[in-house]
């Protein structure tokens, strides 16, 4: 049996994403096969990959796709055919639960990196192992669960380090991304005042709309000064950058107030960034990462149960079919949408 999928033969520009037919996936032992219903387009794993400046050490023919949404239509010799029929998120930040690392809470040994060393979602089907495989609930759009199971977990995560309290000044760099997006949510629903920064003011009238108390466009101003003046000079506690772009990262960090912290788990702005240890001593602030996957054992699924219920939202800016991934990768890269772009195989 073939299916339809994006293949990437070479690293190069979106026109090296190939339409092509090949083989579907059979299970192993452990496994699932979901047919996907849809995959977002990620910037640093999706593109980055694709231009060869991954992280990780990649070697063509590629299927990307770390994040694919739908229902699980076969199942391995050891797993409960009755999983089959079950609407799933795949998510390559599982814990298997029994594997040294996972006892130890660092990365589990047994997850498969889907979409980045194992065929992911820009295909038909993918197969999983079924610890990876998520149930989410039956009412949520495909598009809407790929986002939230793509970055729900990890700003629950930054939410957890930096411990926001109710009351507390909160600056999110990148605000109107699928991960600063979520962090403007959460932040709220702990109580915190924020101030979102973000490119334009079109982003920004996003941001507040989802929650987000202030707005500061780095383009138009210093951002440092802007934070300033909305605090009345106290600056904020906690300031979560994902970004890591050099320009920007100074005037972030230099915009808590004494004893403030700054958490980061994101870098396609460039990653190595000046610091003033001026400030960071004068200020007694904290900088500190976070895992990327939450001590909550039950916060993957408090994500998609707030999604179900309203409570987050998880912007979808754009739909593409598959054989179209080259112009939903021109998309992301230009910034042109607000919210996620989604390939629905």
């Amino acid at each position: 049996m073939q299916m339809e999928a994006i293949v990437v033969n070479r690293f190069g520009g979106p026109e090296v994403l190939e339409f092509q037919t090949i083989e579907t996936p059979k299970p192993g032992p452990d496994d699932v096969i979901v047919k996907v219903e849809a995959v977002s387009v990620n910037r640093s794993f999706d593109i980055g990959a694709r231009e060869g400046k991954s992280q990780f050490k990649l070697t063509p023919p590629l299927v990307l796709g770390v994040d694919p949404t739908g229902t699980i239509v076969e199942a391995g010799s050891n797993i409960d055919p009755k999983r089959v029929g079950e609407r799933v998120f795949a998510t390559f930040l599982a814990r298997c639960g029994t594997c040294d690392n996972c006892r130890k809470a660092g990365p589990c040994s047994n997850a498969r990196q889907i979409g980045i060393t194992a065929p992911g979602g820009y295909a038909q089907y993918v197969s999983i192992p079924s610890f990876q495989a998520r149930k989410i609930p039956a009412e949520l759009d495909a598009g809407t669960a790929s986002v939230i199971g793509r970055h729900g977990e990890a700003a629950w995560s930054e939410i957890e380090s930096a411990d926001v309290k109710a009351g507390e000044r909160v600056l999110i760099m990148g605000a109107a991304g699928g991960l600063g997006s979520l962090l403007i949510q959460m932040s709220k629903l702990r109580g915190a005042t924020v101030i979102a920064v973000a490119s334009s003011e079109e982003r920004l009238a996003f941001c507040r709309d989802l929650g987000a108390d202030h707005g500061v466009n780095y383009r138009e101003g210093n951002i440092t000064e802007q934070v300033m003046e909305i605090t009345g000079g106290a600056g904020v506690n906690i300031v979560f950058e994902n970004v890591s772009d050099p320009s920007t990262f100074p005037q972030a960090l230099a915009s808590l107030g004494r004893g403030g912290r700054l958490v980061t788990i994101g870098y396609h702005g460039g990653a190595v960034v000046p610091v003033d240890i001026r400030v960071v001593f004068r200020n007694q602030l904290t900088i500190k990462s976070s895992p990327m996957w939450s001590k909550d054992t039950e916060a993957f699924g408090q994500c998609f149960k707030l999604a179900a219920e309203g409570q987050l939202l998880g912007k979808v800016g754009a739909r593409f079919a598959l054989k179209d991934a080259a112009e939903a990768h021109r998309a992301v890269a230009s910034s042109a949408v607000i919210g996620k772009v989604v390939l629905e195989p």
